[in-house]
C-alpha cells in the first residue's frame, strides 16, 4: 500500500494495546489517545522544511532552525478532538481548523455539517487527524474540503486503519501521507475496523451503550 507509514515504534504499540482493551476506562482511553497523536505527529512531520537562524543565549550566539512551514491540525469532529490535543503539544503554534462530517451508517457516505477556518488561511501543510481510517470516505471528504481552502499540502494521521480506507484514499488523493499506529485485517459488514478498538468518540467521550 503507496503512501503509508506504519509506525513500529515500541512506545506507540505498547499504548495502542492498551488502547485496543474493551476494559480500558474513558479517562484512560482519552490520555492514550493524546499520547499516541503526540508521537505519531512527531514522525509525521519528520520531513517539514525549517529555515536557518541564530538566536542569543545566556552565552552567547547560537545557530537555530524554526519550521518554515505554516501548520493547521484539523480534526474530524468528534472523535478527532482528542487527537488535536496531543499534536497541538507538540506543535503549540501551529493554527487548529475543524471539520464536522458524520457517517450514514446506512450508505456509510460522509455528510459534512460544518467546518470552521479563517477568512484567509495561512496553513501550508495541514495535518489531520481522525483515530480511526476505516472507509476513507469522511478523509477523502475532509482532504476535498482542505484542498479546496488553499492548503498545499496535506497529511492524514489515524490511530488503526483498514485496507479499504487506505486504498480508498490513495486512490482519491493520491497526494496524501498517511501515518497510522496500525493496519488491521478488514472492515466488518457494518463498516467498523476488525480487530480495531470499537468506536472510539464513544469510548472518548463514555456515550456508548455498553
Amino acid at each position: 500500500m503507496a503512501n503509508v507509514v506504519v509506525s513500529t515504534h515500541p512506545i506507540v504499540q505498547h499504548h495502542l494495546g492498551r488502547l485496543r482493551d474493551h476494559r480500558t476506562p474513558p479517562p484512560e482511553f482519552r490520555r492514550l489517545v493524546r499520547t499516541l497523536a503526540t508521537l505519531l505527529a512527531q514522525e509525521a512531520t519528520a520531513d517539514l522544511g525549517t529555515v536557518a537562524g541564530k538566536v542569543t543565549t545566556p552565552m552567547g550566539l547560537a545557530h537555530s532552525q524554526s519550521l518554515a512551514d505554516v501548520v493547521g491540525i484539523v480534526p474530524i469532529l468528534r472523535a478527532g478532538l482528542g487527537m488535536a490535543d496531543g499534536v497541538l503539544d507538540l506543535i503549540p503554534d501551529a493554527e487548529v481548523w475543524h471539520i464536522g462530517l458524520f457517517r450514514d451508517e446506512a450508505t456509510l457516505r460522509p455528510t459534512e455539517y460544518y467546518n470552521k477556518f479563517p477568512p484567509r488561511p495561512r496553513v501550508t501543510v495541514a495535518l489531520l487527524v481522525d483515530p480511526m481510517l476505516a472507509t476513507g470516505g469522511s478523509a477523502v471528504r475532509a482532504c476535498e474540503i482542505l484542498q479546496a481552502a488553499g492548503v498545499p499540502r496535506l497529511k492524514l494521521i489515524s490511530l488503526i486503519a483498514a485496507p479499504e480506507g487506505i486504498n480508498r484514499v490513495n486512490e482519491c488523493m493520491p497526494g496524501v501521507a498517511i501515518h497510522v499506529a496500525a493496519v488491521d485485517e478488514r472492515l466488518n459488514e457494518v463498516g467498523f475496523i476488525d480487530p480495531g478498538l470499537g468506536d472510539a468518540g464513544d469510548r472518548q467521550f463514555a456515550t456508548g451503550s455498553g
